[in-house]
């Protein structure tokens, strides 16, 4: 299994040392930052399952990459590390959309336990899942793309990546629209409409060649949502 990997985005050399040997230690992947511009061009770029992200940066300041990553991966878990402990600076990281705040300075035995409680309440992700085998192509998840055996080669966003790893690791199983919405969009469907399951549905399955009226990778279970049905167990995930 592929190990979680974790973006941390501090300025202080020692306090990103210090975090970036804790987690290696603790068995995790590790990607580094020790400004704004870079963190801010990685976030956005780069694969990752986590990010520990210090608020105050030369360049771009925490709060400024956190809204722009919310944009691009509204579901990846955030943990804010910062020494702004002020009850406002607080509530504005965590309504801004990060899944935990920690005030520095803090023990490594807390951080840890700070970065498994996110990633365990945080939407099924398996980071060990790469590939998916589709009818006549494959499904590269960390590269974000398609390739079909004609030789194409169609770019998926972040959400529709998110989207084929839910299905795929739930493959053989009726998903419904609300399901998906809570797990892939981190959405209460309470009162929401989940026509938009349905829209992206229908954009993933034109890059897929999957064509809507006879699918054969995603399939519409009446009554209920939608299935997956690769051609092969996605890779990291054990035949049942």
């Amino acid at each position: 299994m592929a190990a979680i990997q974790i973006l941390t985005i501090e300025d202080d050399p020692a306090i990103r040392r210090g975090i970036v040997d804790a987690l290696r230690f603790a068995g995790y992947g590790t990607l580094e930052a020790a400004t704004g511009d870079e963190g801010l061009e990685m976030a956005l770029s780069r694969h990752f399952d986590l990010l520990l992200l210090d608020l105050v940066l030369p360049g771009p300041d925490g709060f400024e990459i956190l809204r722009q990553l919310r944009r691009q991966q509204p579901t990846l878990p955030v943990i804010i590390l910062s020494a702004r402990g002020e009850e406002t600076d607080r509530v504005r990281g965590l309504r801004d959309g990060a899944d935990d705040y920690v005030v520095k300075p803090f023990s490594v035995k807390e951080l840890l336990a700070r970065v498994e409680a996110v990633l365990r309440r945080s939407p099924q992700r398996p980071s060990d899942i790469t590939q998916v085998t589709i009818p006549g192509g494959q499904i590269d998840l960390t590269r974000c793309e398609v390739t079909f055996a004609d030789g194409g080669r169609v770019e998926l966003s972040e959400r529709e990546v998110e989207l084929v790893r839910y299905l795929a690791v739930n493959s053989g199983r009726a998903l419904s629209r609300e399901e998906i919405l809570e797990n892939v969009w981190r959405i209460s469907p309470k009162g929401v409409t989940t026509r938009t399951i349905d829209m992206h549905v229908a954009r993933l399955r034109e890059k897929l060649h999957d064509d809507s009226t006879h699918p054969a990778v995603i399939l519409t279970v009446r009554g209920k949502g939608y299935m997956f049905a690769a051609e092969e167990t996605p890779s990291g995930v054990p035949s049942p």
